[in-house]
């Protein structure tokens, strides 16, 4: 790797293989014709690992030099950015990781079996088939039948190029301008940063003893669930249900003690560029009164799946007076609903780079 100061973790880069949808093989064939497919690649073991006809092209790579590649793009940062007319500072924030080895097949009926559970569980997660053994008459054939291969994950390079050779000053207005620039994946390429680089935390994202983010990744929302028993307006709700909502909104967010990192208040909302709706702002019952609901509130306001709504909305059946103090007012047709319908009285919006 030319710059040393781009270079990752080995975990990391196992990782990035291990989750990509999709990964590409690069080998070559016997008369040293280079070869390169896209394939679906689960880890098993200390192998990455693929399907493939026992008959096609990527047969003929076996036992020869190859590379497993893949990458994730975290941001597309155009050069206005940092210069108002030259485009050279144009450049993509990424995080690439490639497996160096030998392409070699597998051919253990078991292990092969094994890898192909192990795809199933990755691209079809919701399960509703029959475990894949070697020795199950449902699958025996094919498990013979087809090509497994792998390279092994023994020399993993990992890259993560994400504005390190950048001044500190300039690497935070990066920052800031995704957030103001809000398009697709800005919210998340600000928490990706932010976690990382923890000193370009912008003031945003900071509220007295609580850090706030922008997004919950699917493993931290088991500690929503915690929060979300003492919401009145959810019981009798599954709690997987609840989960599910917050997993399919376009704008989470939340707040963390800043000493200790536990979770104290959530908020979601839905869009359709038209209307944004809130739901489930809740704080950990002691953190009430602390203004981490509010915290969470104005950040969900200025969340950019939120902020360019033309009305934002909510119902309460106690919580008039709170989002009142945040801009809110009742709609006049509220009372034909159970709850009232209050909405955001927009003046010129919140600019959340001002913090």
């Amino acid at each position: 790797m030319r710059r040393a100061v781009y270079r990752s973790s080995t975990e990391e880069g196992r990782a990035l293989l291990e989750r990509a949808p999709v990964v590409h093989l690069a080998t070559t064939d016997e008369d040293g014709r280079p070869i390169l497919r896209a394939v679906h690649g689960v880890v098993e073991g200390e192998l990455l690992a693929f399907h493939a006809a026992p008959a096609g092209e990527k047969t003929r790579g076996l036992g020869r030099p190859a590379v497993i590649a893949a990458h994730e793009v975290v941001a597309e940062i155009p050069s206005w950015f940092f210069d108002a007319e030259r485009a050279c500072p144009a450049t993509t924030y990424y995080v690439s990781a490639q497996a160096h080895g030998v392409l070699e097949e597998i051919t253990d009926a078991a292990t092969k079996a094994r890898v192909l559970e192990t795809m199933m569980a990755k691209y079809q997660p919701e399960g509703r088939h029959a475990p894949i053994r070697h020795d199950d008459p449902r699958y025996a054939r094919s498990v013979r039948g087809l090509l497994v291969a792998g390279v092994r994950l023994d020399d993993v390079v990992c890259k993560a190029k994400l504005g390190q050779n950048r001044r500190l000053e300039e690497r935070r207005r990066v920052v800031v301008e995704l957030w103001r620039r809000g398009g697709a994946g800005d919210a998340r390429a600000v928490e990706t940063l932010v976690r990382r680089f923890p000193e370009l935390r912008p003031p945003f994202l900071r509220r007295e003893g609580l850090h706030l983010t922008s997004l919950l990744d699917a493993h931290e929302l088991d500690e929503v669930a915690p929060l979300l028993d003492d919401a009145y307006w959810l019981a009798g709700v599954p709690r997987e249900r609840s989960l599910e909502a917050f997993a399919a909104s376009p704008a989470v967010v939340a707040a963390r003690d800043e000493r200790t990192g536990e979770l104290v208040a959530v908020a979601r909302a839905t869009s359709d560029g038209k209307v944004a709706w809130i739901y489930d702002v809740v704080v950990r019952h002691d953190r009430r009164r602390s203004g981490a609901g509010t915290a969470v509130t104005r950040l969900l306001l200025d969340h950019p799946a939120v902020r360019g709504a033309l009305h934002v909305r909510l119902t309460t059946r106690d919580a008039e007076t709170f989002y009142r103090r945040l801009g809110f007012r009742e709609l006049s047709e509220a009372p034909r609903h159970a709850w009232r319908s209050i909405e955001m009285i927009r003046p010129g919006g919140v600019d959340g780079a001002r913090g």
